[in-house]
């Protein structure tokens, strides 16, 4: 007989967690015994569940860099009588704090999937039960006594993305994320497909999971438009404290040639601002140096945000700033890739 995996649920709040008072029609969070009660099918599963919640379930508007250091404490503290974890938490945010976790977690070596609902677990057409019950099963899957799954995954309608190759597409639809730049690594059918080659490939060393939870928050997002003036760019670069900016520029790395916005960004990245090209596109590349619009940015030496996603580049930022990275390091270090969340 097998010992039975143990699966870790850690409840942070948002739709999937919630229940209709029917009187009001007020949504409510509750509590672990009544997700099993609305949840017969998990006791079908060869697994052993225990639940776990933040004190004060949260709406994931609400998610910080504080809260992300508790889910980190929390798989921290109990990381080694686990196989696999499931983190129930708001599709808002989900691709920001799964990316960020991605990050805070080094050498990772179980699962770490994040799953939420579109609709609360006891409306009648949910997709909450199909969301956790494959996320479970997903983060319980084995192969010669190692997880499947090794990196921090986000399992929603039928796929299990990269959580930091990972973006929130859509506020209605049930397939509510998107993940362009990368192939899916586990989609549910009839069976569940697993993808091996398109999984986090850890190096062989087994070092031991350190968790990063100094997450440094001066920095901002810039959007390019047409119509940015001087002062709005100026009232951003001299932010007092400002560390990084993420500049999401057009198509493959694109932005104007106006002498004001150029010097700007020249005079603040010599004052030693990081500032991070991304694009704007939902898919594609930066590719700097390609049109006469981008090898102006490539000279003044902007970080090239290769195909990062901006809420993967946000996250990457305060955790290279937050484990006081050098300056002179920082640009090489954000153009490696450090758990899959660029080519």
């Amino acid at each position: 007989m097998k010992d039975k995996t143990n699966i870790l649920l850690i409840y942070t709040g948002g739709t999937i967690g919630m229940i209709k008072d029917y009187k009001t029609g007020a949504l409510k969070a509750f509590n672990f015994k009544e997700l099993i009660a609305n949840i017969p099918e998990l006791n079908q599963l060869d697994c052993k569940l225990k639940g776990i919640s933040f004190e004060e379930p949260i709406d994931s508007s609400n998610m910080n860099p504080k809260h992300w250091a508790t889910i980190a404490t929390m798989i921290e503290d109990n990381y080694d009588r686990y196989d696999g974890f499931v983190v129930l938490h708001g599709s808002d945010t989900m691709s920001y704090s799964a990316s960020a976790l991605s990050f805070m977690l080094e050498n990772l070596a179980k699962p770490v999937i994040f799953t939420g609902s579109q609709l609360p677990i006891g409306d009648l057409r949910t997709d909450a039960k199909e969301n956790l019950i494959t996320s479970i099963q997903i983060a319980a899957l084995k192969e010669k006594g190692k997880s499947v799954v090794q990196e921090v995954g986000l399992y929603f309608e039928y796929k299990l993305y990269r959580a930091n190759r990972t973006t929130k597409i859509n506020a209605e639809h049930f397939e509510a994320f998107a993940s362009l730049n990368h192939p899916p690594l586990v989609e549910s059918g009839v069976h569940l497909n697993i993808h091996y080659s398109n999984l986090f490939k850890r190096p062989i060393k087994n070092k031991p999971l350190q968790v990063h939870k100094n997450m440094d928050d001066n920095i901002a997002v810039l959007k390019l438009f047409p119509g940015l003036n001087e002062s709005v760019l100026n009232a951003i670069l001299e932010i007092p404290g400002l560390k990084a900016l993420i500049l999401e520029t057009y198509g493959a790395g694109n932005a104007p040639m106006d002498d004001w916005f150029l010097n700007g960004l020249k005079k603040a990245t010599l004052n030693g601002l990081h500032i991070i090209n991304v694009t704007q596109c939902s898919g594609g590349s930066v590719a700097m140096g390609h049109y006469e619009t981008s090898e102006r940015l490539k000279e003044m030496q902007l970080i090239n945000g290769k195909d990062i996603t901006t809420e993967a580049a946000i996250t990457k930022a305060m955790y290279l700033l937050g484990s006081k990275v050098s300056d002179e390091l920082f640009k090489t270090i954000f153009e490696t890739s450090l758990r899959g969340e660029m080519h």
